[in-house]
Order: structure tokens, then C-alpha cells, then sequence
């Protein structure tokens, strides 16, 4: 499992991607997705992300994939309605 986080300034492109992430995954915020895959399916978003929208950021922009690990699990903290997710992955 891995966390998408972005910080992206236009508005299109944020939508674009935000659609493209949905493909993918299920968004925990408005800015942060879970993705439950392949380390195949990881690479296949790196590359994604490199050739379709790295090109269009401004300075102010900014993509964070934090990449999870099964043991990571037992350190998870879940407050509010993130409590009742199945997931067992939650970063603050």
C-alpha cells in the first residue's frame, strides 16, 4: 500500500490529476489518496506522474508518495470517521 499527498495550484491540472488517481485508489482527503497495489501498479504511477503532469508544475507544486510497509501497521493511529476504515493505514 502507498499514500498519495498533493499540493498542486492549478485548478485543471489538480482535477486531472485527481481523476487520474481515482483509477488507482480511494481518496482519504481531499488531497491524500490510499492505494492498495502492486509495486508494479507504483511504478506505472511514477512513471505517470514523471511524463503526463511534472512538466506542467509551477515552483509551488509539489507530489509526496509515501510507500508503506506491512509492519507499519501496528503504529496506526485513527481518529474521527477514519476509525470504522478498514485500512489499517493512516499517516499524520
Amino acid at each position: 500500500m502507498f499514500i498519495v499527498s498533493y499540493d498542486i495550484s492549478d485548478d485543471k491540472l489538480r482535477t486531472k490529476f485527481s481523476k487520474f488517481l481515482k483509477k488507482f485508489g480511494n481518496r482519504m482527503q481531499y488531497s491524500v489518496f490510499r492505494i492498495s497495489n502492486s509495486p508494479r501498479v507504483l511504478e506505472n504511477i511514477k512513471k505517470e506522474i514523471q511524463y503526463r503532469f511534472e512538466k506542467r508544475f509551477t515552483g509551488s507544486d509539489s507530489i509526496v508518495v509515501f510507500q508503506t510497509c506491512k509492519g507499519c501497521t501496528a503504529n496506526t493511529l485513527k481518529f474521527g470517521y477514519a476509525k470504522t476504515e478498514d485500512d489499517d493505514i493512516v499517516f499524520l
